[in-house]
């Protein structure tokens, strides 16, 4: 394809993508939901006009965008909301993945999917989306409320102990099927570990340096520097970008307190390739996966939305919220992305006789769940803010 051709491509793209916004907002849609429809319509699941070789694209913006996500989640961090909503954070985000994982192990087992696969699917129902629930955050304008930082807070962390889970369930999934070893466990621990210690790496001289150039007033390219340095080196040391975006961005948060602009700096070139993202993620989208998923996906969406909700009912009083809101925090918790894809990956490479039902079934929520998630953090939102919510 002709570089002509993919410019073309591009600006049309960015064109349908504002379209879109103003009917996100006209319709009452989030506009991360309208970018997945627009990718599957003109990618491969659909019409198949996009000039750009996916999995390639893809493979850049992903990092890319996720990072930049993960740097603004961090700095969300920042001492007045740890010290006001530290806990209902950690209570929350602890609660939501060991009840999700054990409604959708224990529930998939229950109807007859062999112990391997229930224990590789329940690792896998504990990952969320970040970049979709940040956005519909950030397009509600509630970044600055109480909820929009709790739900901030959870998400930021979500995915850490979503990957310890997973990883635990791995382990436990191998010693069901009689090859168990500690590599899984090892695996995980350098991948978070790697990623906290690449984040303080980066973080702490970001922290100090960044604004000196022009006192108090940092460069679009310092804050452009510190997330591509973060998703390149954590892509080379196959750590996890997005804990390593969060630690560097929660550093830089609590400690330059001279400026607060790396977050303002990011906000405004981030959309572009978030669009870009969302247009790529739809496009890759299986959607003939819903149909090879069958009982067993259906099973598995019907799990993960119980675990979700039960264990926000649960944890919320703990969390210092009533059952009604824990609940309605876990719906607006329930879009899942490309991270629970890759813990897909992972298990088929390590189980490939289960491999082809990991893979349907969560292609195939991730379908659904990148769909109707959104709208659901989207309607969550709308209730806190009402005066009677």
């Amino acid at each position: 394809m002709t570089p002509e051709i993919v410019i073309l491509a591009l600006g049309i793209l960015f064109l349908a993508g504002l379209a879109l916004d103003a009917v996100g907002h006209a319709v009452h849609v989030p506009r991360v939901t309208l970018l997945i429809l627009l990718g599957v319509l003109v990618g491969p699941p659909g019409l198949d006009w996009l000039p750009i070789d996916i999995h390639s694209a893809h493979e850049v913006l992903a990092p890319t965008a996720l990072t930049m996500v993960a740097f603004l989640m961090g700095g969300s961090l920042d001492r007045g909301t740890l010290a006001a909503q530290g806990r209902s954070i950690l209570v929350l985000s602890v609660a939501l993945v060991v009840v999700t994982a054990t409604v959708v192990g224990l529930g998939l087992w229950a109807v007859g999917l062999p112990l391997t696969a229930a224990l590789l699917l329940a690792g896998i129902s504990t990952a969320t989306a970040p970049a979709a629930t940040l956005d519909v955050i950030r397009q509600a304008g509630a970044q600055n409320t109480a909820f929009g930082k709790l739900l901030t807070g959870i998400v930021a962390i979500d995915d850490a102990w979503g990957l310890l889970a997973f990883s635990l369930l791995l382990t436990l999934a191998a010693t069901a099927g009689g090859n168990g070893d500690a590599q899984v466990l090892a695996h995980a621990g350098y991948e978070i570990g790697g990623a906290v210690l690449l984040g303080l790496a980066i973080g702490l001289p970001g922290a100090v340096l960044s604004g000196r150039v022009k006192p108090g007033e940092p460069t679009l390219i310092e804050a452009l520097g510190l997330v591509f340095l973060l998703a390149g080196l954590a892509m080379l040391l196959e750590v996890s970008f997005l804990i390593a975006g969060m630690t560097a961005g929660a550093l830089i948060a609590n400690i330059a307190r001279h400026h607060d602009r790396p977050f303002h700096e990011i906000e405004r070139i981030e959309w572009p390739f978030l669009l870009l993202f969302f247009v790529m993620a739809g496009a890759s989208l299986d959607i003939s996966a819903l149909l090879a998923a069958g009982w067993a996906g259906l099973a598995y969406m019907v799990l993960r939305v119980t675990g979700r909700l039960l264990g926000g009912g649960l944890a919320g009083p703990a969390a210092g919220l009533n059952v009604t809101r824990g609940t309605r925090t876990a719906a607006a918790l329930l879009p899942q992305a490309g991270v629970a894809v890759g813990m897909a990956l992972v298990a088929a490479e390590r189980f490939p006789q289960m491999g082809e039902i990991v893979l349907a079934v969560t292609i195939a929520s991730t379908v659904v769940f990148e769909v109707a998630g959104p709208p659901l953090t989207q309607w969550a939102l709308a209730k806190e803010n009402r005066p009677d919510g």
